[in-house]
């Protein structure tokens, strides 16, 4: 049965609507504010029956308290005749309906019937938006490139096998993204999955951490702990920034892997872990071998399977899906309603080159729907700081009648910042810019066609 709650300051109302509809209900009652938060917090709720006045509280009040701690709650005021006006304010702060006192039980039942539709209509639209934005996806990671493609085969393929897994990229790529896909669609998916970052923990902390200890081991060990290894038994430890760890970790790692066991510190008892360890680094490890900051024969333990994530310029053709995926989810977060991006603003986003790579376009989207005023987000919204550092070189570029053509790019994509590039040279003239190119106006019109599609 659908949960209902009746909120009222009378307690005699709240008795009698619950009585008149518990045979169709699960139904909760609150005479004030606190109580109905708490319930609402804690219950997984579809309705509320939410009284304008409670006392000495606004009902108002309550309402935006509700939507924002749950932006789906369905709320139906309840007002005196005398009251009607703010009624509509109600609806305007988020209320469904609303129902004037005296109340007739079928005109209330009627409409939370109507009600608990428009809800279950509401939940099928956000699923079915869901999975269309996760035809652009794998496992949570966004992109339909055939870079990425490689990266989701390679995921397919080791995801329930127990070798060693070494994660390389810039930053920003979605290293830990990859290391969770790994792990949450394979065969250790319900053990844990355990992250921990060696370059933000000093050595003696990283070490305990790892490893765990004994009571009275060194100066503040005032009880026993249980290491990451041990704790992640069965599962997955992800060792992001494995470049970072100290040279005498490195060795005691390289044991975890080899004999699969682990010694606390200050105990000379070994413990057997059944753990899969995945690695992540934004350096190149072979040149810290050469250097002597690595140990050769760990990297060689780590990189039983490597997996490259590629830069973002290497992946042009996922920013629109990129761009959509935060896009939704920032809305969301922040509870803003519908934005999307202006012509001008996506010409800008598509031809950027992202040199901090995915996480710098979430953070891009993030800035913008935070910022922006309208549904529609135009170019004056997106990051000054990011406008200003390419402005010089979008000049230079029209200047000498070039393009720029970032390294790694497709070949789709070359040809496309070429033709737009050539159109706003003419100044959009389409036979000028078709005999520039040597195509045919036709020709030109299909491409031109076939970029809209995909912006």
């Amino acid at each position: 049965m659908p949960n209902l709650l009746i909120v009222d300051d009378e307690p005699s109302i709240c008795v009698s609507l619950s009585f008149a509809l518990e045979d169709e209900y699960t139904v909760w009652t609150a005479t004030e504010e606190k109580e109905a938060l708490d319930i609402i917090r804690t219950e997984s709720i579809d309705c509320v029956l939410l009284d304008l006045s409670l006392g000495h509280t606004s009902g108002l009040d309550l309402l935006v308290q509700c939507k924002k701690m749950k932006p789906d709650l369905t709320v139906i005021m309840m007002t005196a005749y005398g009251t009607i006006e703010s009624s509509v304010q109600a609806i305007k702060a988020g209320a469904y309906h609303y129902l004037a006192k005296p109340l007739h039980m079928d005109e209330v039942k009627l409409l939370l019937n109507k009600a608990l539709e428009y809800q279950n209509l509401h939940k099928q639209v956000q699923v079915l938006s869901e999975a269309v934005r996760q035809q652009h996806a794998f496992a949570g990671i966004v992109g339909k490139s055939p870079a990425m493609s490689k990266v989701f085969q390679l995921i397919e393929k080791v995801k329930d096998i127990p070798s060693s897994i070494l994660i390389t990229g810039e930053s920003g790529t979605g290293k830990e993204l990859v290391a969770r896909a790994i792990h949450y669609e394979g065969n250790r998916k319900s053990a844990p999955f355990s992250v921990i970052n060696c370059a933000a923990i000093p050595e003696a902390l990283l070490e305990s951490e790892l490893f765990g200890h004994e009571k009275g081991s060194f100066t503040g060990a005032y009880q026993s702990k249980q290491g990451l290894f041990e704790r992640s038994s069965g599962g997955t430890v992800f060792l992001d920034e494995i470049g970072e760890m100290p040279l005498p970790l490195q060795a005691k790692l390289l044991r975890v892997i080899q004999e699969k066991v682990v010694t606390p510190l200050g105990s000379y008892e070994a413990k057997e872990v059944d753990i899969r360890i995945i690695a992540a680094t934004n350096r190149q490890l072979e040149e810290e071998v050469a250097c002597g900051r690595f140990r050769e024969d760990l990297f060689y333990r780590l990189n039983v399977i490597p997996i490259r994530t590629p830069a973002l310029r290497e992946r042009c053709e996922d920013i629109p899906y990129l761009l959509d995926h935060f896009l939704h989810g920032s809305a969301v977060q922040m509870g803003r309603g519908k934005k999307i991006f202006s012509a001008e603003s996506k010409k800008w986003l598509y031809g950027y080159s992202y040199p901090g790579n995915v996480r710098e376009l979430a953070n891009i989207v993030e800035y913008a729907v935070a910022l922006s005023q309208g549904e529609v987000i135009t170019l004056d919204e997106l990051p000054p700081a990011l406008m200003e550092r390419t402005a010089g070189l979008r000049q230079s570029r029209i200047d000498r009648d070039g393009v720029l053509i970032p390294a790694g790019i497709t070949l789709e994509e070359a040809e496309r910042r070429i033709i737009l590039h050539a159109l706003e040279l003419h100044g959009g003239h389409r036979k000028k810019t078709a005999d520039q190119l040597g195509i045919s106006e036709r020709g030109l019109r299909q491409k031109l066609k076939q970029y809209l599609e995909m912006g």
